[in-house]
This record gives structure tokens, sequence and C-alpha cells, in this order.
């Protein structure tokens, strides 16, 4: 049997951390982008919102220098070599790009855009602009996750030939008051993250089967429940289910990936899910043929807001030079939001009726 690995993996990180200028500073800046700023020792040089009065709470909360009045205030008065991170609604993402000094390093809030169009809209300005941009599809940084590849690779698990996703939970969408009229919800602001990670595993899939609903528990809602089947090789299962309206019992929410292989399988748990926003610790847990019992990988640190520190990491090592890879490149990106317009097209068209076969 393979050695198994050091389940500690570390993000990337730059050499030398360059500013960054944050343009947001709603629930997300404050939960999961400053705290994980902060752990890395990022430097945050300063911060603007259309609620000036968030901006300034959060540079009083965070050690934050500078409040600016704006996105062109923002692009004038950051420092050359500043990072720009931009965690605003989806839709205004291609009003903000604009308004960015030519060749910005830029990291984006997911989604890239509300729908494909809009992610086109939003390569080809940066493109045009010449920005070193990323989209924040974070959960390939969190710290289980990437012990759970370090696993895989090293052929512990032999071939891996299934990945699955369940997601069964009580999420409070009245916290999020942008998502109460929003037309999409479930796939487009939550399930985009799986698709993501199942892309950073197997790459494109060759199609794309789903079904979106609506929940009875959230009925005044845009669909909060889904199931996406990513096909790839025959032999390969892909599949997320997501249940947003599990209101019953704690202890039988669940929220994992598991992966299984010839050789073995493994489960990450993603504990922000559970009892959100306060959420469980994350963890792996793995079995190897012929083990009797699961085991306990050492994995520190969580989803939120540790993994936030891969993805603006990843972005200021390759712009600094040090890294050959941008994983999260609005290049790759694009192909994330592809798999997401197929599954609502795939949802919207239905399947086979009965009285047809």
């Amino acid at each position: 049997m393979p050695r198994l690995p050091d389940f500690h993996v570390e993000a990337p990180r730059p050499r030398n951390p360059r500013p960054i200028v944050s343009i947001g500073a709603g629930g997300i800046v404050r939960d999961a982008h400053l705290p994980a700023y902060k752990k890395a020792g990022f430097p945050v040089v300063a911060i603007t919102d259309l609620d000036k009065s968030k901006a300034e709470g959060l540079a009083r909360e965070f050690g934050i220098p500078r409040v600016l009045a704006g996105v062109g205030e923002a692009a004038a008065h950051a420092p050359r070599d500043a990072v720009f991170d931009i965690a605003v609604p989806a839709s205004a993402l291609v009003n903000v790009l604009p308004q960015l000094p030519d060749g910005a390093a830029v990291l984006l809030q997911k989604p890239m855009g509300e729908t494909l169009s809009e992610a086109r809209a939003i390569l080809e300005i940066c493109r045009t602009k010449r920005l070193t941009a990323a989209v924040n599809f974070q959960l390939r940084f969190a710290p289980n996750m990437l012990a759970a590849r370090r696993l895989a690779e090293s052929g512990a698990l032999g071939k891996v030939h299934d990945m699955e996703v369940k997601v069964s939970v009580m999420t409070p969408w009245h916290l999020w008051s942008f998502l109460q009229k929003a037309p999409r919800i479930e796939i487009l602001y939550h399930s985009i993250h799986y698709v993501d990670l199942v892309r950073s595993w197997f790459g494109n899939p060759r199609t794309v089967f789903a079904k979106t609903l609506v929940s009875p528990e959230a009925a005044q809602l845009a669909p909060t429940k889904s199931v996406i089947v990513m096909d790839y090789e025959d032999d390969k299962r892909v599949f997320i289910a997501t249940n947003h309206s599990h209101y019953f019992s704690a202890e039988s929410q669940e929220s994992f990936v598991q992966w299984e292989g010839t050789e073995g399988a493994m489960r990450a748990q993603m504990g922000v899910n559970l009892n959100y926003p306060t959420g469980r610790p994350d963890t792996l847990r793995y079995v190897i043929r012929g083990d009797k019992e699961w085991k306990d990988a050492a994995v520190s640190g969580n989803w939120f807001p540790d993994a936030f520190m891969g993805t603006m990491g990843s972005l200021q090592a390759y712009v600094e030079g040090s890294s050959s890879v941008l994983p999260t490149s609005v290049d790759d990106a694009v192909d994330t939001m592809r798999v997401v317009e197929a599954a609502y097209i795939s949802s919207s068209s239905g399947g086979i009726k009965l009285a047809e076969v």
C-alpha cells in the first residue's frame, strides 16, 4: 500500500504579500475575507462600499487605514501594486471592472455574473483591460479539500471513480436580502462551489443533467433544492444533491463530499453548512481496502475563513511570479459558469415523458 501522506497542506502564498483594496463591505467580507487576510498576514490598506457606514465599521474592526468613497476613488488612490478584492453583487461586476486600472490584479467574489452571458462579458472586459483576474472559488483551498487531494495523489485510494456531494441542512436564506427576489439561487450561489470543486478533480463533464426545485419551506424564493449529475466516462459517477430546507433534526443534517476509489474512500465534512452561520468543524475521514474502520485525517482549519487565504494567496503568488498557475482564473471560471448554465437549461427542459417511451 502507498505510504500515507502528511495531511497538513499549505495553500499557495506569495513571498511578498501585496496591499489589498477591498471593494465591498458585506457579510462575506466581514466573516471570511478580512479574517482570512488577517490570519495570513495579507495587508488590507483600503475599503469602500456603497454603504459608507459598513466600510467604516469594518475599517475600525480590522484596522484598515483608509475608507474610500467609491470604486473610482479606490482605483485612483490604490497603490500601484495593489490587488483589488471585489465582493459586490454579481450583476454589478460588469460596471465595476471597467473602472479599475488597466493591468491590475483582481479577485472577484463568485459567481462570475448571474448568467453565462454576463460571465462572457466579464471575461472580455478582463482581457481588454489586461487584468490578472481570478474568481473566489475558494472551496478548492479548504484545508480538508487540500488534504483530500494529497491523499488521492498518494495513490492510497487507487483510481477514483465516484464523487458525491450531499448537503441536507437548514439554510437561513433571510440573511441575504439580495437573494429574496433573485431569479436563480441554489445552483448559482451555492452548488456552484461543488460544481467548481468537481471540475478541479475531473475537468469539464461531457454532459450535464439537473433539476432544481422550489422548497415548500421557502416557497417565496427561487428554487433552493437541486440535483446535478455531471457526466464523465461511463465508469464514473459524479453528482451533487442539495436540500436547504431540512428543518427537522440537527442530528440528521449532512454536508459532505465523498470520493470512492478502487482501493479506498474518503469523506470531507463541510462544517460551515451545519448550523449556519455558527457551523461545525471541517473534518476528513478515510478508509483503505482491508481496514476495519474509518480513520480521521489530522487537518486543521475550516472552509470559512481559511480557504479564502488560498484564493487570494494563489492570485498574489501568480502575479509576483512565484507560481506559474492561477487555478481559479477567469478563463477557467467561465467553464464553471458554463456547467451552471447547462444545469439550468437541463432543469427547464425536463426529462423524458413516459408517454413518449
